[in-house]
């Protein structure tokens, strides 16, 4: 059998894998997987080596308690893979841990692929000095990241991004409001506060502030909270206190109907812009972290946007609510401009099109089948 080791650190990660786990089968059937992955990757056969959620840690001073630990769950990593010697390591994302795990294994021999660039492209771009030697291929998400790393001498392959394999734009608005109760007029919000702890925490006491005010200028307004298995329960004990009690969704099918149902949304950045884009619902994009952590940031960043989708359209299609501007009363006005504004909400769609066009990968294939092509051709 020829075994790969898989390393995911977070939520998107875990999907990801599952997604390059079930390519990979259908092209080899004698593949063995093992290494760290969520449920997802789980329930495809792969037994963790420690629980993922230990590695979901965002901002630079929120990990800082956490070192110790991190430090011991990268020695564990680099001597189980040591240990197995498997044929091909895939790490994927959380370029914090990931990257260190590539270093400390380079002694081995042992052939290395990233999955999902890291984006020194946006900050601290002296970053990519260090990555010579780390990998053997790099697979990117974005299509202007090869021409990036190619400046800096390190080839690099656009395999497309999975969101357009999500199913996020399939979902099923009348079977939502019948399976939870809702009138078939009911306005429905959709809010995303991240899979990690930190993103949860400092996100979701704005967001409920914003729906208490929220709800005197929109009657019958119905807030949903897609909530990841790792932060299901703070999320319900955060939310039980809110003025407009939340609809909580745990499962993919559900969150997809959501977004079908929902008039606007309030997400914090990263990939779940882009399900919201392929769904064609109308945000705002939010992000809260620690106020140092904010101050080094905005030294270091060097893209004119946060979000995804004005990143890709080259111009703020979505409104950036970040740090300051991240208040319950900016957020409330915010959705209700979309929810009441069609034109509003329409520009946004219509510039939607001309993102989601740009992530498809250039031979055609879906792209986790690109993505496990490129896999195999390091193996064989």
């Amino acid at each position: 059998m020829t075994l790969i080791y898989l390393v995911a650190g977070e939520h998107s990660g875990d999907v990801l894998g599952a997604r390059l786990m079930a390519a990979l089968r259908l092209r080899r059937s004698d593949l063995e997987f093992c290494g760290v992955g969520g449920p997802r990757m789980a329930a495809l056969g792969l037994t963790p080596l420690f629980p993922m959620s230990e590695l979901a840690v965002m901002g630079l001073l929120e990990v800082l308690p956490r070192l110790r630990r991190l430090r011991r769950l990268l020695a564990d990593a680099a001597a189980d893979i040591a240990a197995r010697r498997p044929d091909l390591v895939v790490t994927i994302d959380s370029p914090g841990f990931a990257l260190r795990l590539l270093r400390r294994i380079t002694p081995l021999g042992v052939k290395r692929v990233h999955y999902v660039a890291p984006q020194v492209w946006a900050w601290r771009e002296r970053r990519v000095r260090s990555f010579p030697g780390l990998w053997e291929r790099l697979l990117c998400l974005l299509p202007f990241e090869p021409a990036f790393f190619a400046g800096h001498g390190l080839p690099a392959r656009f395999v497309g991004h999975p969101v357009l394999e999500s199913g996020a734009g399939c979902g099923d608005a009348a079977r939502f409001r019948v399976v939870h109760g809702l009138s078939a007029d009911a306005p429905v919000v959709v809010l995303m506060p991240g899979s990690r702890r930190t993103e949860v925490g400092r996100l979701l006491p704005v967001y409920g502030a914003a729906l208490g005010l929220l709800r005197r200028r929109i009657p019958g307004l119905v807030a949903v909270v897609p909530a990841a298995a790792a932060v299901a329960d703070r999320v319900r004990a955060a939310a039980a206190s809110w003025a407009v009690r939340p609809v909580i969704v745990t499962e993919l099918a559900d969150k997809h109907d959501a977004y079908a149902a929902a008039g606007a949304a309030l997400t914090k950045s990263g990939t779940s812009t882009l399900e919201l884009a392929l769904a064609g619902v109308p945000m705002a994009v939010t992000y809260r972290v620690n106020p140092l952590t904010a101050a080094i940031a905005r030294r270091l960043i060097r893209v004119p946007h946060v979000a995804m989708v004005n990143l890709l359209a080259e111009r703020l299609v979505v409104p950036e609510l970040l740090q300051d501007e991240c208040t319950p009363e900016r957020l409330a006005s915010t959705l209700e401009t979309l929810l009441t504004d069609a034109v509003a909400a329409e520009a946004q769609r219509a510039a939607f099109a001309g993102v989601l066009a740009r992530l498809r990968p250039p031979s055609g294939e879906l792209p986790s089948e690109a993505a496990a092509l490129a896999v195999l051709e390091m193996l064989e």
